[in-house]
């Protein structure tokens, strides 16, 4: 039951998400609807699908789990490491800094790379379809970007000096710590630190 709840999660979550790229479709249904109608259900529908499949990934890891490959035990180190970055890149995307304008799109590097990172270390089906699937909207939607000629962020030039870097860096330090030693043991039920 899990696995195909986290699978109807997936596909409400980034059917909405793809729709984005498709800008004069997108424009239309803005144009009949208005821009905080459309960013509403926007939210809520985006929102429905993170639910389930957050419920969807708790009930297959406690009840479904499908191993398919086991990977070596310093995988973890390496995702551990990688989601770091991953978390520097996210927020990022919030703040104006030098990071933001190297990324261009920092939202998409960071989902790239948690997913990546998290496919490193983890062999059962569900992980697979869950990071998978993200990994390979990160890069649709990348590609997307660039071919709609979309430079992100780049549009804005990184403000002098570097404190904006050293905040970037900072809260996604923050988020990683928050994330590792509360939310992943306790709603996702694997430690990040330790065993």
């Amino acid at each position: 039951m899990g696995l195909g709840i986290l699978i109807v999660g997936l596909a409400v979550f980034l059917a909405t998400h793809v729709f984005v790229s498709f800008r004069e479709t997108r424009a239309s249904v803005i144009e009949r609807v208005g821009l905080p109608l459309y960013r509403g259900l926007f939210a809520i529908v985006s929102l429905a699908g993170l639910a389930l499949i957050t419920w969807g990934y708790a009930q297959y890891r406690a009840h479904d789990l499908i191993q398919l490959w086991s990977p070596p035990a310093f995988m973890r180190h390496i995702t551990v490491g990688l989601v770091l970055f991953a978390m520097i890149f996210i927020v990022a995307a919030f703040i104006p800094s030098h990071i933001r304008t190297r990324l261009k799109h920092p939202m998409l590097a960071g989902v790239k790379t948690w997913a990546l990172a998290h496919l490193l270390s983890n062999g059962d089906l569900g992980s697979i379809l869950l990071f998978g699937t993200f990994l390979a909207w990160g890069i649709y939607a990348r590609i997307a970007a660039k071919r709609r000629g979309d430079i992100g962020a780049a549009a804005n030039p990184a403000p002098e000096g570097w404190t904006n870097d050293i905040i970037v860096v900072v809260l996604g330090a923050a988020v990683f710590l928050v994330l590792g030693f509360w939310f992943h043991p306790y709603v996702i039920g694997v430690p990040v630190f330790g065993r």
